[in-house]
């Protein structure tokens, strides 16, 4: 089983606000889902999804927030298993290049692993989605 979610998107704003977009739990909460997050190491953070959202909880700890890398655990409600959500941002001229990896996927029971893949991979998918929109809302408000 493939056990590594990839995205890339290139975006039109500053490396800054795009930042702040994946690390401030305020600007995580317009886009993604009530985060209770902050990007400092050992923090342990808690995003509420809606029932509606499919989940209703993920929580997990960052292991790193150094400028434009963002590394934290992903545990799902009702499971025990740890997977590790990746966010790299690099400048580019115009904009800012994210690399998203999700990893550690087979880990799951393998009846529930290849589940928890398909739905990760389109809800990253969804995410990136959302993010694309939120920063351009933020830049049309100016």
């Amino acid at each position: 089983m493939n056990d590594l979610i990839t995205k890339e998107h290139i975006f039109n704003q500053p490396i800054d606000k795009v930042w702040n977009a994946i690390s401030i739990g305020e600007e995580l909460s317009e886009w993604f889902i009530k985060a209770d997050f902050k990007a400092e190491p050992g923090y342990k953070y808690t995003f509420m999804a809606s029932e509606e959202e499919g989940c209703t909880q993920i929580t997990g700890e960052v292991k790193k927030a150094d400028p434009y890398t963002l590394i934290y655990t992903w545990i799902v409600q009702g499971t025990h298993t740890e997977t590790i959500v990746k966010w790299e941002l690099e400048p580019m001229e115009g904009g800012t290049k994210l690399h998203l990896e999700h990893s550690g996927i087979s880990n799951y029971p393998k009846e529930s692993a290849v589940t928890f893949f398909n739905n990760f991979n389109g809800g990253w998918d969804n995410c990136i989605k959302a993010l694309t929109s939120y920063l351009l809302k933020l830049s049309h408000a100016k």
